[in-house]
């Protein structure tokens, strides 16, 4: 009897020690990896902006693609609504609210910002701009 009590106050213990870790997923894993090469660079790097996020979200660049001047081209100005391609192609939500499963495949993550950023901007983002954005996205 008293063993058995042992046992269940011990896995009651470790439920709740478990149940409070958090397990980092694949885009905590994504910010981590980007937070840590902008440190490298910036060692006063505070943290990412959901707020510049959002400004780059919006931003109109000249050195990309003249169809795709921004973000919004394809995405349209809310996060939380479908967008869509200039061929007409539906592009789901970028918000994390309304797509819960996106950005957390990372190599797919890494092909759309090579593709997006290199069409709207005329280059690759930096670490900074992906984190800003993935800010953005998971605050929407």
């Amino acid at each position: 009897m008293h063993s058995n009590l042992t046992i269940t106050l011990l896995t009651a213990v470790l439920s709740l020690s478990l149940s409070s870790i958090s397990f980092a997923g694949p885009r905590d894993d994504l910010q981590a990896q980007y937070a840590s090469a902008v440190k490298a660079a910036n060692p006063a790097f505070a943290g990412f902006s959901a707020a510049r996020g959002k400004a780059l979200f919006l931003q109109t660049f000249t050195g990309g693609k003249p169809d795709t001047p921004n973000c919004t081209s394809c995405h349209g100005k809310d996060p939380r609504a479908p967008g869509q391609t200039l061929t007409g192609k539906k592009i789901e939500p970028v918000a994390l609210s309304v797509s819960p499963t996106r950005y957390t495949d990372p190599a797919k993550v890494e092909k759309w910002f090579k593709r997006n950023c290199t069409e709207v901007m005329g280059r690759e983002c930096s670490a900074l701009e992906k984190g800003d954005w993935l800010s953005f996205m998971t605050s929407q």
